[in-house]
């Protein structure tokens, strides 16, 4: 799959790559990696990455801005995106082909070039992958690539402590720090957490309900988030806090938004990327998400996490 991805790449010219919509580091790494890797390598070539602006995101790259013209003819690229329906830009599809890049399960097999690879800790891992396949045809990496790539991969697997981070994936993070950018800064960026976020934190900590089994929930209202001054985005940012918690197993955070509840999933040992596909989301093993549309429906989710702890 790569060297037909890398015979598309110099054979068009003009390639636009697309990223999942609510989009973490590990969408921007891969997405904007890719885009500077090609950018320094075909000079002559018309690079895009595009995708609506999300400014908590802003310390990586901002999205380009095009015009619905420049699909005409053009080689499209999407990263980090299982399904259809959370690709970012609906103009995706109107290129001349589609290349799908991806390391989530691979239930929606769209485009007509597809690289999916479950092992591998995060897209921006394989992204430093494909250059390295390739850097002796041609391909160039670059200190603001580096820099993009390695946010995606620690971002992915949260500073390198969850089991998707492998034997390669420390051996590329090793490499990419050789290039010349700020560590600290990128870390700083990252990980920093607003005032207003840190106490929503401790409501969290206060709030969860924990079963003997080791399942947990927490509910966010939008009552909750005006109190904070917080949009949802700004609440999923503490998925993972909940992870520092002795004996649990596998937890649910619902975050209300105006049409909808986001449901994000975690897990310790647990399965709950089945949960996810249950209600029309997915993502890893350990890590997912979807959406309901009731309190009511998050009763049944609750159900669900309770029941993978139960077994395990």
């Amino acid at each position: 799959m790569k060297e037909e991805i890398f015979e598309a790449v110099k054979s068009y010219d003009t390639i636009i790559i697309h990223r999942h919509v609510r989009p973490d580091p590990d969408a921007y790494g891969s997405q904007g990696g890719l885009a500077a890797i090609l950018k320094a390598s075909f000079p002559e070539k018309q690079i895009f990455a595009v995708g609506t602006h999300d400014p908590s995101l802003d310390y990586l790259r901002k999205p380009d801005v095009i015009s619905d013209e420049m699909y005409e003819g053009a080689l499209v690229i999407v990263c980090d995106t299982a399904n259809q329906e959370r690709v970012c830009d609906s103009r995706y599809d109107t290129g001349d082909k589609l290349i799908k890049i991806d390391h989530h399960p691979n239930e929606d097999p769209y485009g007509d070039i597809l690289w999916v690879d479950l092992n591998a800790s995060s897209v921006s891992e394989m992204i430093y992958e494909f250059y390295q396949t390739f850097s002796g045809e041609g391909l160039k990496m670059t200190d603001e690539a580096a820099r993009l790539i390695y946010a995606g991969i620690v971002g992915d697997t949260g500073r390198f402590l969850y089991p998707s981070a492998t034997e390669k994936t420390f051996q590329y993070a090793k490499e990419l720090i050789s290039y010349s950018f700020d560590r600290t800064l990128l870390y700083n960026e990252m990980y920093e957490l607003a005032p207003n976020v840190i106490k929503l934190q401790g409501y969290v900590l206060e709030h969860f309900i924990m079963n003997e089994d080791g399942a947990a929930v927490i509910s966010i209202r939008k009552g909750t988030l005006e109190e904070y001054g917080l949009l949802p985005s700004e609440a999923s940012q503490l998925v993972s806090s909940l992870g520092m918690v002795k004996g649990i197993k596998a937890w649910a955070f619902f975050i209300e938004e105006d049409d909808q509840i986001r449901v994000r999933l975690r897990s310790k040992g647990p399965v709950i990327n089945t949960i996810a596909m249950k209600y029309g989301g997915g993502g890893h093993p350990l890590a997912a998400g979807a959406s309901v549309y009731s309190w009511e429906e998050t009763k049944e989710v609750k159900k669900d996490v309770e029941a993978v702890c139960k077994k395990n």
